[in-house]
């Protein structure tokens, strides 16, 4: 029986669980090495690059091969049995089973035990530079690594540049989800990872929806799951507010207020930028930015989290408002007018466009990465969503997520992808430390240096990696703090 990628999307191949099946698609190896293989996964589109894996579960089906196939750089057709999974530790919601090529391939293996210990499961997979080698087009011969080996290029920080990472939850500044802990968690060591990776400034981000947020049922994302109710919210950003306060104190931090103490006080230990993570706390009432900007020194104010709240809709849901609300556009113009970053991670490209509209100072999305086509409740951006912030005079921070990324180089040719989009004077560090549901490839402050050589590595000169790691977000931060 022939099916297609929209039986598969809309969840009509439920009724095909047992049939044979035909389905076209690309293939997926999970060895970026291998030239043939029994187990791997056929996609709706061409992959942009090795081991790139959808992150929709609907945009690709898992394949168990009658025999091993050789890899191919061109859509393929497969007929074999179609298994519907319920509840599949690694995502997948469909399987083909015994599968065999309508046109024929042949030899070597893979198996789904080596696939997954590997991290590259979905969510988990990132891009890796290039094709696979093990497709059987286009195999290139080895000529080039009979060049002398030269000592690679390294990162040397000037000694004016300052490095910032535009989101950091370092610490465990967040209150925990689970109740029984909640504001009662201990906090982690700060300020010696940042002095032993030489990282200057975080922008320290509390977050106000923790009690009404989870992770979904599939691990891949946090949801809101409830309302709140009435002053919750701002009751959290209270506790969290004074929690980011008690981590900078014990870890003898500076809290940076604006653009002198950032000067006086940038290398003289580790320093943070206050931030929230959604501005959940406000409930509605703009008096409360005036009031978190002077008792608990906000300086960077992120709108939107994983709720939709009363600024704007979200990436990761479906859209209610159509992008930034009016009271959104209020909190914008307020923070402007205080001094407060204004970061529109998060938010749908509908609400950064009014955002970018309303605001008279640089924009800053601070974690994120780019995808040419992000699918439907993806937190990366396309083009278009970039160059609206870049247009603002703003900056983009780039993320460690693995499901990104497979190592640092690769989250480096990421910022370099990023900075072909918008100019390297608009791409800055947004690491998310501590708010991944996986590990992402930057874990800690210790991997600073890496991340600076990776991004030299990738071409980039010693004073656009200063930019990226600090340079241009403090550019930011002193036009809109000042």
């Amino acid at each position: 029986m022939q099916t297609d990628w929209t039986t598969i999307r809309n969840g009509n191949a439920d009724a095909l669980d047992g049939a044979t099946v035909e389905l076209s698609g690309w293939m997926i190896p999970l060895d970026l090495e291998a030239r043939v293989a029994d187990y791997f996964l056929l996609a709706a589109e061409s992959p942009c690059c090795g081991g790139c894996v959808p992150r929709d579960p609907l945009a690709c089906v898992e394949v168990y091969a009658a025999g091993p196939l050789a890899l191919q750089a061109r859509a393929i057709g497969l007929r074999g049995r179609l298994a519907r999974l319920r509840d599949d530790p690694a995502g997948w919601r469909y399987q083909l089973l015994d599968a065999q090529p309508l046109a024929a391939p042949a030899a070597g293996a893979m198996s789904r035990r080596v696939f997954l210990a590997s991290g590259t499961a979905l969510g988990v997979a990132a891009c890796a530079p290039g094709r696979f080698a093990g497709y059987t087009e286009a195999q290139p011969e080895a000529a080039a690594s009979a060049q002398p080996a030269q000592t690679p290029a390294r990162w040397q920080p000037a000694a004016d540049a300052l490095t910032i990472d535009m989101h950091s939850h370092a610490g465990r500044v967040i209150v925990s989800r689970d109740p029984a802990i909640g504001a009662r968690r201990p906090f982690l060591p700060l300020a010696a990872p940042m002095r032993a990776g030489g990282m200057n400034v975080i922008c320290l981000a509390i977050v106000t929806d923790t009690t009404v947020t989870r992770v979904s049922a599939n691990r891949t994302r946090f949801e809101a799951w409830r309302t709140p109710q009435e002053g919750e919210l701002y009751a959290l950003g209270r506790t969290e507010f004074a929690r980011a306060h008690e981590l900078v104190a014990r870890e003898r931090m500076q809290v940076v207020t604006g653009a002198a103490t950032l000067a006086a006080q940038g290398h003289a230990g580790p320093c943070a930028i206050i931030a929230a993570e959604g501005a959940d706390f406000l409930e509605g009432r703009l008096e409360r930015v005036d009031e978190a900007y002077a008792m608990y020194q906000l300086r960077h104010l992120q709108l939107t989290h994983y709720r939709v709240n009363e600024l704007g809709d979200i990436q990761t849901e479906a859209p209610v408002h159509g992008g930034l609300t009016d009271f959104g556009a209020a909190v914008v113009r307020r923070c402007n007018a205080l001094g407060i970053v204004v970061d529109v991670a998060h938010g749908t490209y509908d609400l950064v466009k009014r955002a970018a509209a309303a605001s008279s100072k640089p924009l800053v999305i601070s974690h994120t990465a780019l995808a040419t086509h992000p699918g439907t409740r993806s937190r990366l951006i396309s083009p278009d969503h970039a160059r609206a912030i870049a247009g603002t005079g703003g900056v983009i921070g780039v993320w460690p997520s693995a499901g990104s990324f497979r190592s640092l180089q690769a989250m480096a040719e990421g910022v370099k992808r990023m900075a072909d989009v918008v100019g390297v004077e608009h791409v800055g560090l947004g690491t998310d430390m501590l708010g991944f549901i996986s590990p992402p490839v930057f874990t800690g402050y210790e991997q600073l240096p890496a991340l600076g050589n990776a991004l030299v590595a990738a071409g980039f000169t010693q004073d656009e990696t200063g930019m990226i790691l600090g340079g241009n977000y403090r550019r930011v931060f002193e036009a809109s703090v000042g």
